[in-house]
């Protein structure tokens, strides 16, 4: 086969589709969940009792957390229902998926931290709702609603 042959730049094509949308998810993902967790520190107890290397340690921590997070629940929507020709085919069920996986973790998560291991806790300014029963923090929530689709979306669009 030629190394300029159709199948050959097709194949190309969309192996670099593929790592350019996880490249840009990923990135944007990083970033966003960075800043995120910057802007809800004040959600938190920690921003009142903790010293500014404790704060900037949890922003930090946090934001690697988040990072992991939303690394497998894209790896899983993939696995579950991405496609050989993702990202042009089956983005949004990719998507949907790893929403849903990641705000499911989060729902998880906030509920066991703040709630069972007392890990951390929020301040009066959280707004918080009942799920299932269970109380979380609306800024999570949010986070975890938000944060992903913008991420998604603005991938999407650069890989047109």
């Amino acid at each position: 086969m030629e190394p300029h042959s159709p199948l050959t730049l097709s194949t190309t094509h969309r192996y670099l589709s593929w790592l350019q949308a996880i490249r840009i998810y990923l990135s944007l993902s990083l970033f966003g969940n960075l800043v995120w967790e910057a802007l809800q520190l004040p959600l938190y107890t920690l921003w009142q009792t903790g010293t500014p290397r404790q704060q900037v340690f949890a922003v930090v921590h946090c934001t690697a957390g988040d990072f992991l997070i939303a690394t497998s629940a894209f790896v899983l929507a993939l696995m579950s229902v991405g496609h050989n020709d993702w990202p042009t085919a089956r983005f949004k069920p990719v998507a949907a998926v790893s929403v849903a996986l990641g705000l499911g973790y989060t729902i998880f998560s906030e509920w066991l931290n703040v709630f069972v291991r007392a890990s951390w806790s929020y301040s009066e300014w959280m707004p918080v709702v009942s799920f299932a029963g269970w109380k979380v923090g609306l800024a999570p929530l949010l986070q975890w609603s938000i944060v992903p689709i913008v991420c998604f979306a603005l991938a999407q669009g650069r890989i047109r």
